[in-house]
C-alpha cells in the first residue's frame, strides 16, 4: 500500500490511523529482533498521535496526504523527549528538549512517528553494522548489509514497518541503502530540506531526505519537508515546487544522459545491464538518450573524502576524550581526519569549486543523468573488500564511488529499484540532475518506475 492508497482509505473510513499504526507496530515487534531496524520505538506516543489524527479527520481537519501515516526518523533527528543517539554510545542518553525542523514538519503534516531507526554509528559508514545497537540486516538476505548510514530507515520501509523513513546523506547514505534494500531514496539539493536539529557528520556535505516505497511517496514527503528555515544558515530560499509527478508522466522530449566513462567501470554485469535496460526503456518512451563524458569523478571523490575527513573530525573533536567509546571503524576515520593539514583542506575546497564548474557543463547537454547507484548489490556482513578482475577495492570506497561526488556539489539525486541480480538481490538506478531539479528527477523516476521490473517485497 502506498501513501496515496492509505490516505484514500483513511478518508473513506475503510481503515483508521490507529489500525495502520497498530499493524505497523506489530510488524516492528515481529521483525526488529532479527533486522535491528529501530533503536527506539515510541509505540504509546504513536497510538496517541494516531488517535488524534483519526479525530481530526473525522472533524474535517485534513493536514494533507501524510495525515495519519506511520513514519520513522533516522536517529540523527532531534525529537523532543525522545532520545537521539546518532547510533553512538557518546549520545546514548541524549534526550533533546526540542524537535528538529524535519520532525516539526512531519508533525505538522499529521504523520505518526513510530520511532528512531538504527544506523551506522555517527552516520559515518556504509554498512550500518552498529557495534552499540546491533548490526542492521538486509531484509532480502539477513546475512547481508542493508547499506548505510541510513540502513535502519531503508529496512523499515522495505520490511513494511513504515511508509516513509527519513535519512541523511553525506556521501551516499540515503541512496546506497535504498539501492541495496529495493526502495526509493531521495537526496534533495543541499539546503532544500532544513538541517536544523540534526546531529551533523559534516558541515557542507550533509543532506536530508526520505526513503519510501514509491517515487510518488517520496515526492509527497518532499512536499511536506521542503522550504526555507531561518534557523539553518544553509537553508535555501529557492521557491518550493509541486513535486508530485503526474499519474502517467511522459518522457517525451527529455534528454537523459548515459555516461560513457567512469560509471560503468569496475561494476557487476547485472548492475550495468539493469541501468542500460532502463535507458532503453526510456528511449522507447520518447526520451533522447544522450551519450556524455563526465569530468574526473575519481578526483571529485578524493576531494570529497578529504573534506569529510576534516569536517567530521572537527564536529567530533569535543568528544575525543571519550575515544574508547567510538566503534573502531569510526574512531580510525576520525583520527585520520585529525591528521589532515589545513593546506589539504583549503586545497580541497578550492578544487571543489573548480570541478563543480567543470561538471555542471554536463547540464547544458542533458536534463539528467542515468547511472548505477552502486557498482554491486548488497555485500555480506563483515565483508571489507570487493574483488575485481584487475584487483581489490575497499568496500566503503567502492560502494560510494558512484554517489559521493554529488554531495560535493550539493546536487539532487534519487535512487529507484531497477530489478534484481541473479541471486535475487535488489539493484539501484540513480537519476541525478542540476540544483533544484527535484521535480524533474521525480517525474523521470516515476516514468521509469512504471516500466522497470519491481524488486518485490522481501520474504519475511
Amino acid at each position: 500500500m502506498t501513501i496515496e492508497q492509505a490516505a484514500c482509505a483513511l478518508r473513506a473510513r475503510q481503515v483508521s490511523a490507529v489500525e495502520l499504526t497498530r499493524e505497523a507496530l506489530a510488524r516492528i515487534e515481529r521483525l526488529n529482533d532479527r533486522l535491528h531496524a529501530f533503536i527506539t520505538v515510541t509505540g504509546e506516543q504513536a497510538l496517541v498521535a494516531a488517535a488524534r489524527a483519526d479525530q481530526e479527520l473525522a472533524r474535517g481537519v485534513d493536514r494533507g496526504p501524510l495525515h495519519g501515516i506511520p513514519v520513522a526518523l533516522k536517529d540523527v533527528f532531534a525529537t523532543r523527549g525522545v532520545r537521539t543517539t546518532c547510533g553512538s554510545k557518546i549520545f546514548a542518553d541524549y534526550v533533546p528538549d526540542f524537535d528538529a525542523a524535519v520532525t516539526e514538519r512531519l508533525h505538522a503534516a499529521g504523520a505518526v512517528l513510530l520511532g528512531k531507526t538504527n544506523m551506522h554509528e555517527l552516520a559515518y559508514g556504509i554498512t550500518s553494522a552498529n557495534p552499540h545497537y546491533g548490526a542492521v540486516r538486509n531484509p532480502y538476505d539477513p546475512d547481508r548489509v542493508p547499506g548505510g548510514s541510513s540502513g535502519g530507515s531503508a529496512v523499515a520501509v522495505a520490511a513494511g514497518m513504515v511508509f516513509i523513513a527519513m535519512g541523511s546523506d553525506t556521501g551516499g547514505s540515503i541512496r546506497i541503502p535504498a539501492a541495496w534494500c529495493g526502495v526509493v531514496g531521495l537526496k534533495p539539493t543541499f539546503g532544500r530540506v532544513s538541517r536544523f536539529g540534526v546531529l551533523p557528520l559534516d558541515f557542507t556535505l550533509d543532506h536530508m531526505g526520505p526513503l519510501a516505497r514509491s517515487v510518488r511517496d517520496a515526492a509527497l514527503a518532499l512536499e511536506a519537508l521542503a522550504g526555507h528555515d531561518p534557523r539553518d544558515e544553509t537553508s535555501s530560499r529557492q521557491p518550493v515546487e509541486r513535486y508530485l509527478p503526474p499519474e502517467e508522466p511522459s518522457l517525451a522530449g527529455m534528454r537523459l544522459g548515459l555516461p560513457e566513462n567512469f560509471y560503468f567501470e569496475r561494476i557487476a554485469p547485472a548492475a550495468a545491464e539493469a541501468v542500460r535496460k532502463a535507458a532503453r526503456l526510456a528511449g522507447e518512451a520518447g526520451a533522447a538518450i544522450v551519450p556524455v563524458r563526465v569530468p574526473d569523478v575519481a578526483a571529485m571523490n578524493q576531494i570529497s573524502r578529504i573534506i569529510l575527513l576534516a569536517e567530521a573530525a572537527a564536529v567530533m573533536q569535543p568528544y575525543f576524550e571519550r575515544r574508547e567509546d567510538f566503534g573502531e571503524d569510526v574512531r580510525l576515520l576520525l583520527e585520520q581526519g585529525m591528521l589532515l593539514s589545513a593546506t589539504d583542506y583549503i586545497q580541497a575546497q578550492r578544487l571543489r569549486r573548480v570541478m563543480r564548474d567543470q561538471y555542471r557543463r554536463v547540464w547544458c547537454d542533458v536534463d539528467c543523468l542515468l547511472t548505477p547507484t552502486t557498482p554491486f548489490p548488497a555485500p555480506r556482513l563483515g565483508q571489507v573488500d570487493v574483488v575485481w578482475n584487475d584487483g581489490i577495492e575497499d568496500l566503503r570506497l567502492a560502494a560510494t564511488r558512484l554517489v559521493r561526488h554529488l554531495n560535493l556539489f550539493g546536487w539532487p539525486a534519487i535512487s529507484i529499484p531497477c530489478g534484481l541480480d541473479p541471486a535475487g538481490l535488489p539493484l539501484g538506478l540513480q537519476i541525478a540532475g542540476p540544483p533544484f531539479s527535484e521535480a524533474r528527477l521525480l517525474r523521470v523516476a516515476a516514468a521509469l518506475e512504471a516500466r522497470l521490473p519491481k524488486a518485490g517485497p522481501p520474504a519475511l
